[in-house]
C-alpha cells in the first residue's frame, strides 16, 4: 500500500486509537489526530512517536490533505470534526475497519470475546505467545503487567485481539469483533450487557452467532461448554467448534482443580497447568488461552511456562496497598456475574479476611435497574457492601434508574450487610472508622471512582 497517504484520527487519545495511530506512523504514513482529552501518558506516547495531536474538536483540525479520516467509537453526531467530514464528503472509516485493511489481512488472528474475561484471556494468550518467542501483535482493553502496554503491532504472523461486542462507530452499528478476520474465536460466556445499545439477550446472542459465521473452515471456535447461551449460538456454526468447561459433555474438560491462596492448578484434557491466580473464572480464562495456544502449534511446555509466568493485569484483583493490616484491592468488575466471581476469588485468596465490596454502578447497564435483583445477589456475598450514588443519574430516565436504597435493602434482606453512602468522602470516612486489621477492601468499578483507592490508603495511614 502507498505510504504517502495522510490519516487523521478523531479521538486519537483512546488506547486503541493511539496505538494504531502510532503504528501507522511507524509504517511511514503521515498521521495526525485530535481529542478532547489530551494528557499523559497517551499524549506523551504520541508525541514521542511523531504524531501531531490537536486539543479539542474543531472543524479546522480536519486536514485539507487528509486521505482517510478514522472516526473513533466515542465520537457521535454533533462532533465538529465528524460533521465537517460528512459535509465535505471525505473518505472516513472506523478503527476496526482500518485494522482489518492494514493490520489483519493475511494474519493469524485470535479473537477473544464474551461478556466476562475478555481482557484477562486476551492478556494470558498474548503472553503465552510472547514468552514462547512469537512476539504477537495485540490489542487489549487493559494493561497486562507482563506487556506494559494495551496494544502493540509487530511483524509476527499472530495477532491477539480483545473482541468487543460493542458497536463499531456511529455510522456502523455492527459489533467491533465482526471486522477482525478471525482464525480462532474464543467465546468465554454470553450474558445481557450494554443496555445502551442492546434491547435484549437475544440481540446479543445474534451478534455472537454472526461472529461464528466469519470463522473459516480451517479455523476453530472455542466456546464455554457450560454456558447454555454459548451452546445455543454455536448450534448453526459453519466453522468447527470445540467446547471447553467443567461439564462431562465438554470436548476439552477442565478437571482436578487445586485452589491455593495465591495460585491454582488444573488439568485440561490430559495436560496439567498452573496459574499464579485464583478463582474459577481465571481457571476458565487460562484454559481457553491454553487451548487456543495449542491450536496455534505451541507445545504443552511452552504453554505451561507462559501460564506460570503471567503476572496479571492492572485493575484485576490488583492490590493497591496495605495500611495497618487493611488491604485495598482494585477490580474492574461491574456486571453482577463478574462481581460475584470477583468476591469468590478474593475469598479464595484471602480466606481468613473480612471482605468489603465497594461497588460503583457506573456502566451504562448498571446505572439502570435491569440488574437490581442480580446486583443484590452478588453484593450479599461480601461481609460488608457499600453502594454510592449512581454517577450521572440525570442521563438515565427516572423509571429506568437503579435505586441505591432499594439495593441496600435487598442486600440486607438476603443476609448481607450493606449501606448506601452518597459520596466518596462519606465512604472513605465510614471504612476508615469501621475497618479492622486483616480486612480486605475491594473497590469494584470500571472507572476512576474519584481516586477512592488512594484516599482510603491515605486516611487509613492517619488512623
Amino acid at each position: 500500500m502507498k505510504t504517502d497517504q495522510h490519516f487523521h484520527f478523531i479521538g486519537v487519545c483512546g488506547t486503541a486509537m493511539g496505538s494504531v495511530a502510532a503504528a501507522m506512523k511507524s509504517r511511514g504514513y503521515k498521521v495526525t489526530g485530535s481529542d478532547q482529552n489530551v494528557y499523559p501518558p497517551m499524549s506523551t506516547f504520541l508525541s514521542e512517536q511523531g504524531v501531531e495531536v490537536m486539543s479539542g474538536y474543531r472543524a479546522e483540525n480536519v486536514p485539507d490533505d487528509a486521505d482517510v479520516i478514522i472516526v473513533g467509537n466515542a465520537i457521535s453526531r454533533g462532533n465538529e470534526e465528524a460533521e465537517t467530514v460528512l459535509e465535505k464528503k471525505l473518505l472516513y472509516t472506523s478503527l476496526p475497519e482500518l485494522l482489518k485493511n492494514y493490520f489483519l489481512r493475511g494474519k493469524r488472528n485470535y479473537v477473544v470475546s464474551g461478556t466476562h474475561g475478555k481482557t484477562t484471556t486476551t492478556s494470558i494468550l498474548t503472553w503465552i505467545f510472547k514468552s514462547a518467542g512469537h512476539d504477537p501483535s495485540h490489542m487489549i482493553g487493559g494493561v497486562p503487567k507482563n506487556l506494559g502496554r494495551g496494544a502493540s503491532f509487530t511483524d509476527s504472523d499472530f495477532v491477539v485481539l480483545e473482541g468487543d461486542e460493542y458497536d463499531t462507530a456511529f455510522f456502523d452499528k455492527r459489533s467491533k469483533f465482526l471486522h477482525y478476520l478471525p482464525e480462532v474465536v474464543i467465546i468465554n460466556n454470553i450474558e445481557f450487557d450494554h443496555a445502551d445499545i442492546y434491547d435484549s439477550l437475544d440481540e446479543i446472542k445474534l451478534t455472537f452467532s454472526r461472529l461464528l459465521k466469519v470463522v473459516p473452515r480451517n479455523g476453530l471456535a472455542y466456546i464455554n461448554g457450560d454456558d447454555p447461551n454459548c451452546l445455543e449460538v454455536a448450534q448453526d456454526s459453519p466453522a468447527p467448534v470445540t467446547t471447553v468447561g467443567f461439564g462431562e459433555a465438554c470436548d476439552l474438560k477442565i478437571s482436578e482443580v487445586d485452589y491455593q491462596p495465591g495460585s491454582t492448578s488444573f488439568t485440561l484434557g490430559e495436560d496439567r497447568y498452573m496459574i499464579p491466580m485464583v478463582g474459577e473464572f481465571n481457571v476458565r480464562n487460562a484454559a481457553m488461552s491454553a487451548a487456543a495456544a495449542k491450536f496455534a502449534g505451541l507445545s504443552v511446555k511452552e504453554i505451561q511456562v507462559g501460564l506460570e509466568t503471567f503476572t496479571g493485569i492492572a485493575r484485576r484483583q490488583e492490590l493497591k496497598g496495605e495500611v495497618n493490616g487493611v488491604k485495598v484491592v482494585d477490580d474492574f468488575a461491574h456486571h453482577p456475574t463478574a462481581i460475584g466471581l470477583a468476591i469468590q476469588a478474593l475469598r479464595q485468596q484471602y480466606p481468613e479476611a473480612r471482605l468489603w465490596a465497594i461497588f460503583e454502578p457506573r456502566s451504562n447497564t448498571t446505572r439502570r435497574n435491569i440488574f437490581q435483583n442480580e446486583l443484590a445477589d452478588a453484593l450479599c456475598l461480601a461481609d460488608r457492601a457499600i453502594i454510592p450514588s449512581v454517577p450521572d443519574a440525570g442521563k438515565i430516565e427516572q423509571s429506568d434508574l437503579l435505586c441505591e436504597k432499594t439495593l441496600e435493602e435487598d442486600v440486607n434482606r438476603r443476609g448481607g450487610k450493606a449501606i448506601f453512602l452518597e459520596t466518596v468522602d462519606e465512604i472513605v470516612s465510614h471504612v476508615v472508622e469501621e475497618a479492622q486489621p486483616g480486612d480486605v477492601v475491594a473497590v469494584l468499578s470500571n472507572g476512576g471512582f474519584e481516586g477512592i483507592h488512594e484516599k482510603l490508603l491515605t486516611r487509613l495511614a492517619r488512623k
